[in-house]
């Protein structure tokens, strides 16, 4: 590459330390809009679902407090906390945020901002009805767990299609509780939902009651798709180990990752072989500095077999 000496760490830590990490947040929203549509993909759940799906939820990355001293979660653990929402249709992120690992998901969700007619699936540790109500008079259709805690009245009893054989029960609930109630005075509609793999039921809460119950549940399994995500930026894309240790240098790297998931992700669909996204990633880490044409590597990496006549031909 025509380098003749590696910089010095003094010189690289004081970049980390020094350059604004928001060159590298609008060079990931800069490629996420012109790559989107082609990383669009066959929705796995909720199929039918015509509005844009957007999943929010958060993940808690531990740290060295010795080393993170600013990054203080528990008495001898450091760690930071890393918000995201994600864009069902493209599997990437169109909002993401470092925080202190103490900061409750309740208080950046307040920050984000939905369009109007989208659906928003998320965890129980978002139930605030508050921002809850304040969604709905966005027309924002939001689908939860419900804490079976609450203190509620069942209004209506909405009959189960015998199809759906996961759906216990499908009935409409106003809250009672002194504050619940006035922060949430509107109907809101609870599904008992059976988990075949744990072989327990839960509660779903939603403001829509027009969908069958098989559609508000689909859309929450599609929150599963986050949880790959962060599975994917934590073991793929090594957002365990750091390079540099202040506050800046994390999140440098943190959308540094995030670029490269984007264009992984983009290399991927766009190919013609059927990778897996950790395979991809392995081989382009062993090719990196080999000189090959990248798109036609992609396309077919492995030789294709020589018509050779049979062996017995051959001598």
């Amino acid at each position: 590459m025509g380098v003749q000496r590696a910089p010095s760490k003094s010189s690289i830590s004081y970049i980390n330390k020094n350059r604004g990490y928001e060159v590298f947040k609008d060079l990931y929203f800069a490629l996420l809009e012109k790559y989107e549509p082609s990383l669009r993909k066959r929705k796995m759940h909720a199929r039918r679902l015509k509005k844009k799906l957007f999943i929010m939820d958060s993940s808690v990355i531990p740290m060295c407090l010795s080393l993170f001293d600013w990054a203080k979660y528990r008495t001898k653990k450091g760690a930071i906390k890393l918000h995201a929402v994600l864009d069902y249709d493209s599997q990437l992120p169109c909002y993401a945020n470092l925080s202190d690992g103490k900061r409750h998901d309740i208080k950046e969700a307040r920050d984000v901002i939905f369009p109007s007619g989208s659906v928003l699936a998320m965890d129980r540790a978002y139930i605030d009805f508050e921002w809850l109500y304040n969604l709905d008079s966005k027309a924002v259709t939001f689908v939860s767990r419900f804490k079976k805690n609450l203190s509620h009245r069942v209004v209506k009893i909405n009959p189960v299609n015998d199809k759906h054989e996961h759906i216990i029960e499908d009935y409409e609930v106003e809250l009672t509780g002194v504050k619940t109630s006035k922060f949430y005075p509107k109907k809101l509609r609870v599904l008992r939902v059976y988990d075949e793999k744990k072989d327990d039921d839960f509660l779903l809460v939603t403001n829509q009651m027009s969908w069958t119950a098989d559609t508000v549940s689909q859309v929450y399994k599609a929150r599963w798709a986050i949880e790959t995500f962060f599975k994917h930026i934590k073991q793929l894309f090594r957002v365990k180990s750091f390079v540099g240790t202040s506050p800046n240098a994390l999140r440098i790297q943190m959308w540094c990752a995030m670029i490269a998931i984007l264009l992984h992700k983009y290399l991927k669909r766009k190919s013609k072989h059927p990778w897996g996204l950790s395979n991809l990633i392995t081989f382009l880490r062993i090719n990196l500095f080999v000189k090959i044409n990248m798109w036609e590597w992609v396309d077919q990496p492995v030789d294709k077999k020589l018509n050779l006549p049979p062996p017995h031909l051959l001598f």
